[in-house]
């Protein structure tokens, strides 16, 4: 009777160890109030080579999507123009006057100079603009924005050579039922023209050029 007496108590006793153990074994996880499913807290991986930028770098093209189309043999028509800019994101900030001044020039997107590309001479506003490369920056005003050309060109941010401008537009700014959180450019056809179009937020301005 002793010995079924200690050996019903070494059982109990190894499970209570066994269940113990594997409480220490559970990693702890953090809920909040209202949580439905505990989370886990990650680190994130470093990336030894680049960090990640909070403002991606993109380009638009004139036609659209010329690339694609030329690697799909579905289009002939040759490149007319290019722009290239990081894309900043409101991130809860108000577009004037947290992000944007009036009167203070603003490279039309974030990081390096926002540049454009003509493949071709073209006319902007009655004024002729050799094929090249060139910083696009503009200056908003109420109601209007003065868009620059600039050739110093692979410069970075807000610090434009006013001496290198090679030609001044200007071009009314509107409001629109958009709410943009990352700024956005591309081009847009219109008849045997384009519009390079430049909106955040609820603002839209728009550059005609004729190739």
């Amino acid at each position: 009777m002793k010995l079924l007496s200690s050996l019903v108590l070494l059982f109990f006793l190894s499970l209570s160890c066994n269940q113990a153990s594997q409480k220490e074994k559970t990693p702890e996880t953090k809920t909040g109030k209202g949580d439905s499913i505990p989370t886990t807290k990650t680190e994130p991986t470093n990336n030894p080579y680049a960090g990640i930028d909070v403002s991606p770098m993109d380009m638009s093209y004139y036609p659209a999507d010329y690339p694609k189309l030329k690697m799909t043999n579905s289009n002939t028509t040759p490149p007319l123009a290019r722009v290239i800019y990081s894309r900043p994101h409101l991130q809860g900030r108000h577009l004037f006057h947290e992000v944007l001044k009036y009167e203070e020039p603003w490279r039309l997107g974030a990081n390096e100079s926002s540049e454009i590309d003509f493949y071709n001479d073209v006319t902007i506003q009655n004024k002729k603009i050799k094929a090249g490369r060139y910083i696009i920056y503009c200056i908003p005003h109420p109601g209007n924005w003065s868009i620059v050309l600039n050739s110093n060109i692979d410069s970075w941010g807000l610090q434009q050579d006013p001496t290198k401008d090679i030609a001044h537009f200007i071009v009314p700014v509107n409001e629109t039922s958009n709410h943009l959180e990352y700024y956005t450019m591309i081009f847009e056809k219109k008849d045997t023209a384009a519009e390079l179009v430049m909106a955040w937020d609820n603002l839209e301005a728009r550059l005609p050029i004729s190739f």
